[in-house]
């Protein structure tokens, strides 16, 4: 296991292989903002104890990837998908079960409507549709939670220092944790201070904020053929359970998995229930 920069068309992604080549590959896509350390190391190796080349990486103003100009990105949610398939182009996989959580579950969504191939199953963690209803009748799908509403608004703008970032990022996973479970505020301040100070910029990641959608697929999600498991949770503040169900109807065939009182994100507590669902999943 090592971290393993890759360059294609100009752009260099950060990337970081757990498990035998061999075994059947997952590549797991993490959330806007959000680098590839939120797939947490532990989580990763699980996976590969259970027979799985597991793949993760750093989004574009992520990580250890190419960085932006805050505020000037000159990329789209399109590029981010097309990410994907460098990704996997690079480590010389044909096609992978794809694991997205939030907004990486809707680039999961759109890989396997634009990139079909590629896609051997998906599983879909506290997301959302990503594509319009096209012609079906519309979802009645909830807002965030007050709670979650009410910390994005009063989020400040300006950080001035690598603790206010910290503490405002340890407080937004707080938020996201959804109330109802302890929270191991620890266990994410380490998290959240390895991932700031690994960063080559971590304030390029707000880019991700203000990314226009590029193209996206005309297809609907009910045109998706590949097994997909959703994964919720009850608690989940900023996409409630109903967008996992909805996303379940939608996609023929889809099982929805909900955890009970968990947030949004994939929480240490849930970690063996996760994994062992993936595992099933793509056996």
């Amino acid at each position: 296991m090592a971290e393993r920069v890759i360059e294609t068309d100009g752009i260099e992604l950060c990337t970081e292989s757990f498990g035998d080549p061999a075994d059947p590959p997952v590549l797991l896509i993490m959330g806007l903002g959000a680098s590839m350390l939120w797939w947490e190391e532990d989580f990763c190796r699980m996976l590969a104890a259970g027979g799985r080349f597991v793949i993760r990486y750093d989004h574009r103003d992520t990580g250890r990837s190419v960085t932006y100009e805050p505020g000037r990105p000159g990329y789209t949610g399109a590029d981010l998908v097309a990410d994907a398939v460098r990704v996997l182009i690079a480590h010389e996989v044909p096609a992978a079960h794809v694991v997205g959580v939030s907004a990486g579950g809707a680039l999961a969504q759109l890989l396997a409507l634009d990139h079909a191939d590629r896609v051997l199953s998906l599983v879909l963690i506290s997301t959302s549709p990503a594509v319009p209803d096209r012609g079906e009748l519309p979802a009645d799908l909830p807002p965030p939670t007050k709670e979650f509403a009410r910390f994005v608004s009063a989020t400040p703008v300006d950080r001035p220092d690598t603790d206010s970032v910290i503490d405002q990022q340890v407080a937004y996973a707080r938020v996201l944790a959804g109330g109802r479970r302890p929270f191991d505020e620890d266990g994410a301040r380490a998290l959240v201070r390895r991932d700031v100070e690994r960063a080559h910029d971590v304030d390029a990641a707000r880019n991700h904020d203000s990314l226009t959608d590029g193209q996206v697929p005309e297809a609907p999600l009910s045109s998706i053929a590949v097994p997909t498991l959703v994964i919720h949770g009850t608690a989940d503040p900023m996409f409630p359970l109903r967008h996992g169900e909805v996303l379940a109807e939608r996609i023929p065939g889809a099982r929805l998995l909900a955890l009970e009182d968990a947030g949004h994100g994939v929480d240490r507590a849930d970690w063996p229930t996760v994994a062992a669902a993936i595992l099933d999943h793509t056996a």
